[in-house]
């Protein structure tokens, strides 16, 4: 598809969604440009609206196509630019990359609500409540599912939207210092030291705006 890419992010810093159809244009090396909103700004609500039709970010424009919400723009990304590829082609492989992509995407309120992404941040959590860990422990488990089933290194073999959903959770076990079953490990550090998010943190960590209603949950710990 000829067509010039936008996509609008919010703060990198903060911007979980963002990050996911982000990192599956520059892994693909797909060109497109970038527009930030700063969503510590009063004025963010106002500008989202005026750029997405959902009023939301992030919101991929192909010329005047818009495609918003991150899963969605990794599909639509997915069809017209990959050929299909970032979908394993193995029926069951495909069919636990989606499944466990939908389950991050409409899941884990608690993981969004108690341990929301901020890079530059670092919160030990002492006391962790049950219900959190047992959403932490599923994120777990799905990624040592599909690590079994596809023998790695990514999470269906090769890289995959699954990664692109899953990788800001990755961030997250940093920022709250949180361990990670043993056999995680490679799989975690081979994210962190991924060429696009490594260039997405260095750019989060030279950001200098507050969100007070997210730093505010860590004065409370």
């Amino acid at each position: 598809m000829d067509a010039n890419l936008r996509l609008v992010i919010g703060n990198k810093n903060y911007s979980s969604w963002s990050l996911r159809p982000w990192l599956l244009l520059k892994h693909f090396a797909i060109p497109f440009s970038e527009q930030s909103i700063n969503l510590a700004n009063h004025d963010a609500m106002l500008q989202m609206q005026q750029l997405s039709p959902s009023g939301q970010i992030p919101v991929l424009w192909a010329n005047d196509i818009a495609v918003w919400d991150s899963l969605a723009i990794c599909e639509w990304i997915n069809t017209y630019y990959l050929d299909g590829q970032a979908w394993p082609i193995r029926a069951h492989l495909n069919a636990l990359g989606r499944s466990m992509s939908a389950e991050m995407h409409a899941g884990f309120t608690l993981i969004r609500r108690s341990l929301p992404m901020n890079c530059r941040a670092r919160v030990a959590i002492p006391d962790m409540p049950a219900a959190l860990a047992e959403e932490i422990v599923r994120v777990e488990q799905l990624w040592q599912q599909a690590l079994d089933a596809s023998g790695g290194p990514w999470l269906l073999g090769s890289f995959s939207i699954a990664d692109c959903m899953f990788a800001p959770m990755v961030l997250r076990l940093q920022t709250y210092e949180l361990a990670v079953d043993e056999h995680l490990i490679t799989y975690c550090q081979q994210i962190q030291r991924h060429e696009a998010i490594q260039a997405w943190l260095a750019d989060a960590y030279q950001e200098v705006d507050v969100i007070e209603s997210v730093e505010q949950l860590y004065n409370e710990q």
